[in-house]
């Protein structure tokens, strides 16, 4: 089995970059069915953001909850590589 990268810039490249391909394959996912114009505030208030600033966002959302996810992975399964 190999050994986990133990300094920083690494490790965080390693959550990092695949996180993000990740955000990026969501949000097309996400954005090839749902239509930013006619998306609405927990179902009252249509959202009144231009859609570059929807895509912008909702992937700066994905890539962050990915990253996490990969975070805690990596820090449950290796903890000693701190």
């Amino acid at each position: 089995m190999t050994q986990p990268p133990t300094d920083k810039p690494t490790r965080a490249l390693c959550i990092l970059w695949p996180a993000f391909v990740m955000a990026g394959v969501l949000e097309t996912l996400v954005f090839a069915v749902v239509d930013p114009q006619h998306l609405q505030w927990f179902g009252v208030e249509p959202v009144e953001w231009q859609p570059l600033t929807l895509y912008s966002v909702a992937f700066f959302v994905f890539w962050f909850v990915i990253a996490a996810s990969a975070a805690m992975t990596q820090f449950l399964t290796h903890p000693d590589a701190q």
